[in-house]
């Protein structure tokens, strides 16, 4: 499941197109990460996107 808990970053679809261009599915994921963080106050572990990571949209749990 590569989607981010707090954006809502999900898989992109595509075509490939190589020198020859021969044509095929290509899908790109964004980089997530399971993180344990504060989600209303308790510890909890949901999956983030290392771009919310970068800008501090989430609280790390400790």
């Amino acid at each position: 499941m590569a989607k981010c808990d707090v954006c809502q970053k999900g898989v992109h679809f595509g075509i490939k197109v190589s020198h020859s261009h021969r044509r095929s599915n290509k899908q790109w994921k964004p980089n997530v990460k399971k993180v344990k963080a504060i989600v209303n106050g308790s510890p909890k572990t949901i999956n983030v996107c290392t771009r919310c990571l970068r800008s501090n949209k989430v609280e790390r749990a400790m």
